[in-house]
């Protein structure tokens, strides 16, 4: 399949590495390739398609090998065309998601695949010097146990942080959730780990992360929206985030939902989103439920259920239990309502859904769907995929963490590593 609106370069010798980015994105997003495909697809030069691959073949970071081509494109005569594909362990990334209370660092490959993992869970109210502090260990520990890596062949970190991020500066301006202000995530990490590093809020992150290797590989326009303790939307157009003016786009979560006596909100406002169908809300509105009906089915898994509470409402719900299905169909709709201004002001072509929303994705994709296709202006619902994320809630933070330092420091920025 050929994919529209692909990146286009130019011949001109002056902007080799826009030219250098245009092959390596259509090298990550098709796999295997001709060089003839690729100047095709890309508007340059066989000449400058050959020289190109030349040094991305002598650097290690593209193999070619020798295959027949699909039926429609092969041709009567010559040879095959020598089909060309990224390495993925020739490069890696290290990446690192901020969740609340706790921290997740990955080394990746060139398409993102963890090659080695690790966490850690600290109390909220930890001072941030110390959280940094174990973080920048976890990443250390990281790379000496995986010695066969060259080190000099990671890219760069990148760093995906909960709430308000500034990606020029590094700087984590708020994060309410875990009480942080104006940290300098990456100076910081720059300092301990020696590497290039990139930091932006960490749903972007896994917006991107999906826009380059994920479900939305194939579209023009996406927005992922991830709803745990807060609610958040990162949007990706062209195969960029999009940040609006000052670096706030996508917070859905503070979108109005109730103008007139709805609850108040962290931020300071009543009746926004994240006050409605955030993880927290569901749970106070479930223990209640439980409370009030000690004997049914949401109380009996409340209390003898295993697994995060969450998980437990969702389980009662699929046995049947009428009031936890209320409460999730409720709390959908409104979702349904937000996706609807979403799809109004943005129209994405597809919107993934993450954290709550994907565990529970039975129960809530439904009405969510729903309600966004009748609130949508024009039907213009219709025409959006709703769908959930490639990877699973564990990995898909640190994957669009890593994600950031893949497409900043390679993808985007290719300047011939070593």
């Amino acid at each position: 399949m050929i994919l529209r609106r692909n990146p286009v370069g130019s011949s001109s010798s002056t902007i080799k590495p826009r030219n250098m980015s245009a092959v390596l994105l259509m090298l990550l997003r098709y796999g295997r390739i001709s060089r003839v495909d690729l100047a095709d697809l890309t508007g340059l030069s066989t000449t400058t398609i050959t020289n190109l691959v030349t040094e991305l073949i002598e650097a290690g970071i593209v193999a070619q090998e020798e295959q027949d081509q699909p039926q429609e494109r092969q041709r009567s005569v010559g040879r095959p065309r020598r089909q060309l594909h990224l390495v993925p362990d020739a490069r890696y990334a290290l990446g690192i998601h901020f969740g609340v209370g706790s921290v997740r660092v990955a080394l990746t490959d060139l398409l993102a695949r963890p090659i080695a993992v690790d966490a850690l869970e600290h109390p909220l109210d930890l001072p941030v010097a110390e959280v940094l502090a174990q973080t920048a260990a976890l990443a250390q520990g990281l790379i000496r146990r995986n010695p066969q890596l060259d080190r000099s062949h990671i890219l760069g970190l990148g760093v995906g942080a909960s709430g308000l991020v500034d990606p020029l500066t590094g700087v984590n301006i708020l994060a309410p959730n875990l009480n942080w202000h104006d940290v300098p995530l990456q100076d910081y990490f720059a300092s301990k780990l020696h590497l290039p590093v990139t930091v932006d809020n960490n749903v972007r992150a896994m917006a991107l992360g999906e826009a380059l290797f994920g479900v939305g590989k194939d579209v023009y326009s996406l927005a992922f929206v991830y709803a745990r303790v807060g609610v958040g939307a990162g949007i990706v157009v062209g195969g960029r985030l999009y940040y609006g003016g000052g670096a706030g786009a996508g917070e859905i979560g503070h979108m109005t939902i109730l103008p007139d006596g709805g609850p108040r909100c962290r931020c300071g406002n009543s009746g926004c989103l994240e006050t409605l169908i955030s993880e927290p809300v569901i749970l106070r509105e479930a223990q209640l439920i439980a409370e009030r009906n000690p004997g049914g089915l949401l109380a009996q898994h409340w209390r003898a259920g295993s697994g995060p509470l969450i998980e437990r409402v969702f389980a009662a719900a699929r046995a049947g239990d009428s009031a936890s299905r209320n409460l999730l169909n409720q709390r959908a709709h409104y979702m349904g309502i937000a996706l609807a201004n979403l799809v109004n002001i943005l129209n994405p072509e597809l919107i993934v859904l993450g954290g709550i929303l994907a565990q529970g994705q039975d129960l809530l994709l439904p009405v969510i769907r729903e309600t966004m296709i009748q609130r949508a202006f024009a039907r213009l619902g219709e025409k959006v995929a709703l769908v959930p994320p490639s990877f699973n809630h564990q990995n898909a933070g640190v994957i669009g963490a890593a994600a950031l330092a893949l497409n900043r420091f390679f993808y985007q920025h290719y300047e011939g590593v070593a």
